[in-house]
């Protein structure tokens, strides 16, 4: 078992979705379980950040809460590295019903000498995807204070490493593994896939 925490985000409001995105089901299981039991096999420590921790009794994970609620993942991200045991934390949105295991854990094992790593699909960043180290609360904490949300606002202040769509492609589909579920449209799409194609 690697010396990597694993944080899923579950604090945003859910408004497209009418509903809390954590406990809805695909293939008869809720996102945050499956997800959760996933990282499970791969790392010593999973962290569920939430606003709401009272919805999240018997989940299994570590609970925390954000600095100052619904203020977005960045805030999400700085509650769950605060709280890891371990130095690095794979971070993972709690609507991304695809996420693999393997490919989770391949990022994290490309973390030594490196702040984050996150994958690039498309030439854009997906930074709710990623791997983060302690080393990145500084720059996190001072863009929350200066009212500045986008995580990748700070990677310029620490060693990245970019994951390759090539490097992606050989461990998981990019189209899959990336997609989240924001609108009940997205949720139909979403079980059509799994119907499809499963896990």
């Amino acid at each position: 078992m690697r010396r990597v925490s694993a944080i899923v985000l579950s604090g945003g409001r859910s408004s497209r979705m009418k509903t809390n995105k954590a406990f809805v089901e695909i293939g008869s299981k809720p996102l945050l379980e499956r997800i959760v039991n996933d990282l499970k096999q791969e790392f010593d420590e999973v962290i569920l950040s939430t606003n709401e921790p009272h919805l999240y009794q018997g989940i299994g994970a570590k609970i925390v809460q954000d600095m100052v609620p619904f203020y977005g993942p960045l805030n999400g991200i700085h509650a769950g590295l605060t709280a890891a045991a371990n130095f690095h934390s794979f971070v993972v949105a709690c609507d991304m019903p695809f996420m693999d295991a393997k490919l989770s854990a391949f990022l994290a094992d490309l973390a030594n000498g490196y702040d984050v790593v996150v994958p690039v699909v498309g030439g854009h960043y997906q930074p709710l995807y990623a791997v983060y180290s302690k080393a990145c609360l500084p720059y996190i904490q001072e863009n929350l204070e200066r009212n500045i949300y986008k995580i990748a606002a700070f990677y310029d202040k620490v060693k990245v490493r970019r994951v390759q769509e090539a490097e992606i492609e050989m461990l998981a589909d990019k189209n899959k593994v990336f997609f989240n579920v924001n609108t009940p449209e997205d949720l139909a799409q979403a079980e059509e896939m799994y119907s499809s194609g499963g896990r």
